[in-house]
């Protein structure tokens, strides 16, 4: 069974390396989205007090950890470009697969999740951003019907950002 669901205090370790193997995987692919210093084991806590860190489990075994905020993404109000509506939005941020679910389709299986998640809390609109070396979800995130919007700038650097108005 696949459910996604809020992750606990108890998971935050396993979330924390499931992030570290994350940074890993893309210095291995030729760039670095996140640094030494975040996502760190504190972005998980405090994920998980907010209530916006959440696991997919497969058969009860924790195979991704990600943030979905729903009180929206401050960087996204100047965007170099137009995003696809002015609504509500959920936040897709820090996305990361465990090591022993890779090459499942494991990430089209979470954004089908995720939007579960959205439509249950009438939020159907999701907003995301990522590198521009990072070929490999900007690949799933337009698989998984997201449309490139423009540019924003998180954490210091320009995004590609995507959004996806969901049915």
């Amino acid at each position: 069974m696949n459910i996604i669901e809020l992750a606990i205090k108890d998971d935050a370790e396993l979330c924390s390396e499931i992030l570290n193997n994350g940074r890993k995987f893309q210095q291995e692919q030729g760039f670095v989205q996140w640094t030494e210093d975040y996502p760190n084991i504190d972005t998980v806590y405090h994920d998980i007090e907010t209530e916006k860190g959440y696991v997919l489990k497969i058969d009860g075994k924790i195979a991704a950890y990600m943030c979905i905020d729903f009180s929206g993404e401050p960087a996204y109000a100047d965007i170099k470009g137009t995003w696809s509506i002015d609504k509500d939005y959920a936040v897709v941020h820090r996305m990361a697969f465990s090591k022993d679910f890779i090459g499942i389709g494991l990430a089209d299986l979470a954004f089908g999740l995720i939007e579960e998640v959205c439509l249950d809390r009438e939020v159907p609109y999701i907003r995301i951003d990522t590198d521009f070396p990072n070929k490999r979800m900007q690949h799933i995130l337009k698989k998984n019907g997201f449309v490139e919007c423009g540019v924003v700038v998180f954490q210091g650097s320009e995004k590609i950002a995507y959004d996806k108005v969901l049915k």
